[in-house]
């Protein structure tokens, strides 16, 4: 694995940081409530909130049959 130690993260950490703002997004959580500190870090969590925000809202909502 590649690792970076000046900037103190990898590829792991990118992918995990990912992983875990997808799921807030999919959640809806606020976009501002980022658990990451560091830009690169950072920016991979909220691109993962953009894309699991965006799969939450394309999903058709399904109605309960009554």
């Amino acid at each position: 694995m590649a690792k970076d130690f000046s900037l103190s993260w990898d590829i792991d950490a990118l992918n995990q940081a990912y992983r875990h703002g997808y799921m807030s997004g999919v959640m809806g959580m606020e976009r501002q409530k980022c658990p990451y500190q560091g830009e690169v870090v950072e920016a991979a969590w909220e691109a993962g909130w953009e894309d699991g925000f965006e799969t939450c809202e394309l999903k058709p909502t399904r109605q309960l049959a009554s």
